[in-house]
């Protein structure tokens, strides 16, 4: 009997795991980073045991120090979550010579599917659909495009797109490169690329009495960097082709029983609009996105695998879908900036929404938030940039997304930016509306339109009032009120890479200001303007550097400009900086280089992201002031190009 499991993991997958455990009288055990300490999964857990470091390679892949860990905390089981080790057949092996309980998959199955490339010869002879599998030799100019992809591991690590020949060795090495550093091993290989495909995926349970469940299909379609962006089940597509069901059932249970599953699993599939699909993977562990098949199925997977790992019986059939349930993942991310990654304070932490999450299942129109930060989190380079995943389930697919949609714009997040506006954006698209999710959705729709400068403008002058609200004054006036004309107020705000300039004057007969704006009210933590004859309700929190502002026009957080800048905070000219902090994995130039506009100098990696560093103009390298392995803080000065000469 398992009575204290040791999750080999962080964050969001941690916290559920410990949930379920608890539940069932199973004590807790975390392990953490330096970096990780402070973060609510530690706090959480009944023991935790420091993994000294930061980097993923020296802890949470660290095998021998997980498997100490649980022996002197006294775990006799360990869950390994999701990444991390968790399909990574060695650690499993280890867990069980030290006389633990794995709770996952055989190891021989982990093994088997380890490899992709071993993995679709498998399948293939198990008689699931596969795509064939093309050497870099075999690749000819009527293959295009292909999809490099990673033998191991997975997560949009070591993938890339090629669509000319020419630029096929380098995509190779880059990828091999990105997936010898993710997963230790640079195995990569080719395959045809479905531009406009669906990525739908089987949820397995199997026990290890022969009972194989297919536990219903999830649609992760909407990807970026071949990371999924929103899940949700059942699959729309699946739900218009009547034989499609039955036919990815039958490939999910051939590809579990030709390796012995046992566990919880998921079959990828690649398919087109026609109903043809074709095997890409199986993931040996529980999946990011499991939420949704337990919202519409009423399982709680976590606790099926603990049964499972503790040899009982499935029944013979699963639970029927019922409803439909949407998760998005929550990144810090820029996504109109390159999904670029983002770091900091989580000053405030709230997805709740107007009625809060909820745990009775028997809610029509349920709300949950998986998450692996709070408010007062600090948000780390270390690792992956997804802070939390929004579930809502409901009876009907539209007005379960229209009421996530909302949740979303009802969130408080201060402090790190995130693809908030982006998430809420997708789910009232038309086209997600009317089930059209494939894996081009951004290339054909976009990632949504840039912040209303309206918005921006009205906001900035509500941080503005706030502020001047907050200024003790001898009377109760607000700062800068004055009985005669004078010139006005100013105050200036940087709002991404715009400068926002506030100008109003407070006199005698109320607000002035450019525009049909009246000020309502103004407390230091609220705002009420009346905008072009429409009243709006602004809250402002200001923070260390930041003021945010949250609205039903939207949400913008405003970095206050200083009206003097010190000399010390200046760059010579050429400069390239940080954009986020991270680690240079590799320089490709030195000093005295010549280099091209658009010619990659060097490349940061950041939440598991590989970030190019790239000439602004033709010139010289006149400074080069970082290393390959090199840490950098957001800011700091990479690489000067100069004029040339």
């Amino acid at each position: 009997m398992i009575t204290s499991v040791l999750v080999a993991n962080r964050g969001e997958i941690a916290r559920r795991i410990f949930r379920t455990a608890r539940a069932l009288g199973i004590s807790t055990v975390a392990v953490h980073s330096t970096a990780d300490a402070r973060m609510p999964f530690v706090a959480e857990a009944d023991a935790a045991v420091h993994l000294p470091g930061n980097a993923p390679a020296e802890t949470y892949l660290r095998a021998e120090l997980i498997i100490d860990a649980a022996r002197r905390a006294g775990a006799d089981a360990v869950h390994p979550g999701y990444g991390f080790l968790s399909e990574n057949a060695g650690f499993a092996h280890a867990v069980l010579d030290a006389g633990l309980t794995w709770i996952g998959p055989p190891v021989d199955a982990i093994s088997s599917m380890g490899s992709k490339i071993e993995a679709k010869k498998l399948m293939a002879a198990a008689g699931v659909p596969v795509l064939a599998e093309l050497t870099p030799a075999e690749v000819a100019a009527d293959a295009l495009p292909v999809l490099v992809k990673a033998s191991a591991g997975g997560g949009g690590r070591g993938m890339r797109v090629v669509s000319r020949l020419e630029d096929l060795a380098a995509e190779i090495d880059a990828a091999s490169a990105e997936a010898l550093s993710a997963f230790g091993d640079g195995t990569v290989f080719c395959e045809r690329y479905l531009a406009a495909g669906r990525h739908l995926e089987v949820q397995i349970m199997a026990d290890r009495h022969g009972t194989i469940w297919a536990v219903g299909e999830r649609e992760c379609s909407i990807q970026r960097r071949h990371q999924k962006v929103v899940e949700e089940a059942p699959s729309p597509l699946v739900g218009r082709i009547p034989s499609m069901r039955p036919a990815l059932y039958d490939a999910a249970r051939k590809a579990a029983a030709a390796i012995g599953y046992v566990g919880a699993g998921t079959v990828e599939f690649l398919a087109d609009e026609d109903g043809n699909f074709y095997f890409l993977e199986m993931n040996t562990r529980l999946q990011v996105e499991h939420p949704v098949t337990e919202e519409t199925t009423g399982l709680d997977l976590v606790e099926l695998q603990f049964a499972v790992a503790a040899g009982e019986h499935l029944p013979p059939e699963p639970p029927p879908t019922v409803g439909h349930a949407i998760e998005v993942r929550l990144y810090a991310e820029d996504p109109l900036n390159d999904w670029q990654p983002q770091t900091g304070h989580l000053w405030r932490f709230d997805l709740s929404g107007p009625d809060g999450a909820s745990d009775d299942r028997s809610v029509p129109h349920r709300l949950r938030v998986d998450s692996g930060v709070a408010s007062g989190s600090d948000v780390s380079p270390y690792y992956d940039a997804m802070l939390a995943k929004v579930i809502a389930s409901g009876p009907d697919r539209t007005t379960v997304a229209r009421r996530l949609a909302g949740v979303l714009d009802r969130a408080t997040i201060h402090g790190v930016g995130t693809n908030r506006e982006l998430l809420a954006w997708i789910l009232r698209h038309p086209a997600f509306l009317a089930g059209d999710t494939d894996t081009a959705f951004f290339d054909k729709h976009g990632t949504g339109p840039a912040p209303d400068d309206d918005v921006v403008k009205a906001s900035a002058l509500a941080a503005a009032l706030a502020d001047a609200t907050t200024r003790p004054t001898p009377v109760r006036v607000p700062s800068g009120w004055r009985n005669l004309p004078s010139q006005p107020q100013r105050k200036t705000y940087r709002a991404g890479d715009a400068v926002q300039e506030v100008a109003y004057r407070l006199t005698r007969h109320g607000l002035e200001v450019d525009g049909d704006i009246t000020l309502v009210d103004s407390t230091p933590g609220r705002v009420v303007l009346e905008v072009d004859g429409v009243r709006r309700t602004f809250d402002v929190a200001a923070y260390d550097g930041l003021v945010c502002v949250d609205s039903s026009l939207g949400h913008v957080a405003l970095h206050p400009v200083p009206r003097f800048v010190d000399p010390a905070d200046q760059v010579a000219a050429g400069s390239l900086v940080a954009p986020m902090p991270g680690t240079v994995i590799r320089v490709g130039v030195e000093v005295g280089d010549r280099v091209k506009q658009g010619q990659p100098l060097l490349w940061l990696e950041a939440m598991k992201m590989e970030h190019t560093i790239a000439a602004p103009a033709d010139g010289v390298v006149s400074e080069l002031k970082v290393s390959a392995g090199q840490q950098v803080d957001v800011g700091a000065v990479l690489v000067v190009v100069g004029e040339d000469a």
